[in-house]
C-alpha cells in the first residue's frame, strides 16, 4: 500500500477558500483550522460543564447490542471521566453508503489520535448516525463496476412514507438479494466468501437501515474504539429534552440569524446551501415513525400534512415529556451536538462546510461557541490492476480527474479507424451523387416532374450508406474492445460518472479485493487532514 498526496484538480470554491490563509470565508467561522485553534478550543471546553457520566452511559447502552471492543470500552470510560470528542456523522447508507462515510470515520479517528498526543489529554472519536433522516431514496442503493461500466444496484423495497432510517423496517429477503447481487458484480476473490458471509450475517441481525449500518461500521472500526450513537436513540432523545426546549425558545431568532448569514454568504459569491426561511422552525415532528418539518405561523408551530398545530408552550411540553417526537434538521443538528457533546472538532465534507458557514449567528444566539470545523480526508483508492493500466496508457490519476481519459480514448479510436473502408464508402457515395445529378438533368429536360421522388430516393440511399459506415466502424472498433474497456475501467474506477470515487462506491468493493485488513492498513498511513487529496495504491 502506497500513499501519495496530490493537489486536487477538482475544486470547490468554499473549501479552497477555507484552506486559504486570508479568505473572507473565515469570518463565517469561530476558528481557522490551526494548531493554536485546538489548544484554544480545548481550554474553552474545560471551562464548561457536560453531563459526561450520563452521556457515556447512553452511548454504552446503545452500542451493547452491536458489540463493544476493549478499545471502545476504554474510550467510553474516558468519556465518562470528562474526555472531549472529535465527531463526524452520516446517514445510514446500505453497505455503509458511499466511501466518504468510511473516510469520515478514518478522519475522526486520526484527528482524535493526533490531538490526544498534542494536547496530552483524552480525545475520543465519535460517529453520529443521522438515523432520523427520512430520505430513504438517497440511501437505498449503491454502485458497482462491471465490464468497465458503472452500475447502480438498488434495494427493491420502496415506501411512500417519510419514515426515518431508524424506523424503516428492512425486508430481510430483499436485503439478502441486494447483497448477493452487489457481491456478484464484485467478482470472486480469495476474500469474497468470508466477507460475504459476514455481511449476510449482519443483515440477518438487522431490523432497520440504522441497525445494518451500525453493525457494519462497528465491525470495520471496533479495533479503533470508534464510539457510535444513533440520533434517534430514545434514551439520547430524553437526554436532549432541555436542549430541544432551548431550540424552541430561541427558534425565531435562530431562523432570522441563519437567513441573514446565508444572504451574506451569497453576497460573497458562494452558493446558498440551505435556502433558509424565517418561518422554518428547523425542527421536525415525528408522528407514527414519519418525519414532518414544522414551520412557524401566527405564533404556532405547524405542519398541515401531519395535522400538527402547536403553540410554543405545547411544543415545549412535547420536548419535556416526549422528546422522541422531535428531530433536528441541518440547522439545529450542529447546535444539538454542541449542547449535548464536548466537541473539540466536527469532521465534515464540502457540503457540510457550506451548511456550517450559515450557522454562526445561531450558535451565538444560544451563547454557544462554534467548534473547529475539520474538512474530512478526501481519498481515492487505486487498485493494482488500474495502476498498471495507468502506466500502460501513460496516464496519471490527475489526468483522469481532469477528463483526459475521454481525450485519450477518442485519440485511440481515431487511430484504429480503417481509412480504406471509409474512403471506399465515400467514393461510392460520390459516384451515386454524380449519377443522381445526371438523372435529374435528363428528367428535367424530358419534362418529368419527379423532383420530390428523386430527393426521397436519394435520401434513402444516403441513409443506407451512413448505416453501412456505422456498422463497419462498429465492427472495426469491436476488434479493439479489450483496449477500449481498459480506458473505461480507468475512468469508472477513479472518476465514475465524473465524480470522485468516494461519492459512489461502497468500501466492500475494495475490501473484496484487498481483504478485511484494508481499514486497519489505511489507518496506519501517515495521513493528516489538509488541503491535499490522498491517493492510495492498494
Amino acid at each position: 500500500m502506497e500513499l501519495e498526496q496530490i493537489n486536487s484538480p477538482v475544486t470547490n470554491k468554499l473549501l479552497a477558500d477555507y484552506w486559504s490563509e486570508n479568505a473572507d470565508i473565515h469570518s463565517f467561522f469561530e476558528y481557522k483550522y490551526t494548531k493554536e485553534a485546538f489548544g484554544q478550543r480545548f481550554a474553552y471546553l474545560k471551562n464548561r460543564t457536560y453531563r459526561s457520566e450520563e452521556l457515556a452511559k447512553i452511548i454504552r447502552s446503545y452500542m451493547e447490542r452491536y458489540g463493544i471492543s476493549e478499545k471502545t470500552a476504554h474510550h467510553l470510560d474516558e468519556l465518562e471521566q470528562g474526555a472531549v470528542v472529535v465527531v463526524g456523522g452520516q446517514q445510514a447508507g446500505l453497505l455503509t453508503g458511499p466511501l466518504y462515510s468510511v473516510h469520515k470515520a478514518i478522519s475522526v479517528i486520526l484527528l482524535a489520535e493526533q490531538q490526544r498526543k498534542i494536547l496530552n489529554a483524552p480525545v475520543v472519536p465519535m460517529f453520529w448516525i443521522a438515523g432520523e433522516d427520512h430520505d430513504i431514496e438517497e440511501i437505498n442503493h449503491t454502485y458497482s463496476m462491471t465490464n468497465g461500466e458503472v452500475k447502480k444496484c438498488g434495494y427493491s423495497e420502496r415506501s411512500k412514507l417519510k419514515k426515518m432510517a431508524s424506523t424503516t423496517q428492512l425486508n430481510k429477503e430483499a436485503l439478502q438479494q441486494f447483497i448477493l447481487n452487489v457481491f456478484k458484480d464484485f467478482g470472486e476473490t480469495e476474500h469474497t466468501a468470508d466477507l460475504l458471509n459476514s455481511v449476510l450475517s449482519h443483515a440477518e441481525n438487522s431490523e432497520t437501515f440504522t441497525d445494518f449500518f451500525t453493525l457494519l461500521m462497528n465491525d470495520l472500526f471496533k479495533k479503533h474504539g470508534l464510539l457510535m450513537l444513533d440520533a434517534t436513540y430514545e434514551p439520547f432523545r430524553k437526554y436532549e429534552k432541555n436542549y430541544f426546549v432551548q431550540l424552541i425558545e430561541k427558534n425565531e431568532s435562530i431562523a432570522t440569524g441563519v437567513v441573514a448569514q446565508e444572504r451574506k454568504l451569497g453576497e460573497k459569491g458562494y452558493a446558498m446551501p440551505i435556502d433558509a426561511s424565517e418561518q422554518n422552525a428547523n425542527l421536525f415532528y415525528i408522528k407514527e415513525g414519519e418525519r414532518f418539518l414544522l414551520e412557524r405561523s401566527g405564533g404556532h408551530f405547524k405542519n398541515v400534512t401531519a395535522h400538527a398545530n402547536f403553540s410554543k408552550e405545547e411544543l415545549v411540553a412535547i420536548a419535556n415529556e416526549s422528546p422522541e417526537c422531535l428531530s433536528n434538521n441541518v440547522v439545529t443538528r450542529p447546535l444539538m451536538q454542541e449542547m449535548a457533546l464536548p466537541v473539540l472538532a466536527f469532521v465534515g465534507g464540502p457540503g457540510e462546510l457550506a451548511y456550517w458557514a450559515t450557522l454562526k449567528p445561531a450558535f451565538d444566539e444560544l451563547q454557544l461557541q462554534m467548534p473547529i470545523f475539520a474538512p474530512r480526508l478526501s481519498i481515492t483508492l487505486v487498485t493494482r490492476q488500474v495502476d498498471a493500466l495507468l502506466e500502460q496508457k501513460e496516464l496519471t490519476v490527475t489526468d483522469v480527474l481532469t477528463g483526459k481519459v475521454d481525450e485519450h480514448l477518442a485519440q485511440f479510436v481515431e487511430s484504429v479507424k480503417d481509412e480504406q473502408v471509409t474512403r471506399a464508402i465515400e467514393q461510392m457515395q460520390k459516384q451515386m451523387e454524380e449519377q443522381y445529378e445526371q438523372l435529374t438533368s435528363y428528367l428535367q429536360h424530358g419534362n418529368y416532374h419527379v423532383e420530390d421522388l428523386l430527393e426521397k430516393n436519394k435520401n434513402y440511399h444516403e441513409r443506407q450508406f451512413q448505416y453501412l459506415r456505422s456498422k463497419l466502424e462498429q465492427q472495426n472498433i469491436e476488434k479493439y474492445e479489450v483496449a477500449i474497456r481498459q480506458y473505461k475501467t480507468i475512468q469508472s474506477l477513479l472518476y465514475p460518472n465524473d465524480s470522485y470515487q468516494e461519492r459512489l462506491y461502497n468500501p466492500y468493493m475494495f475490501l473484496n479485493t484487498y481483504g478485511e485488513k484494508l481499514i486497519d492498513d489505511l489507518l496506519e498511513l501517515p495521513m493528516n487532514i489538509s488541503v491535499k487529496h490522498q491517493l492510495i495504491t492498494l
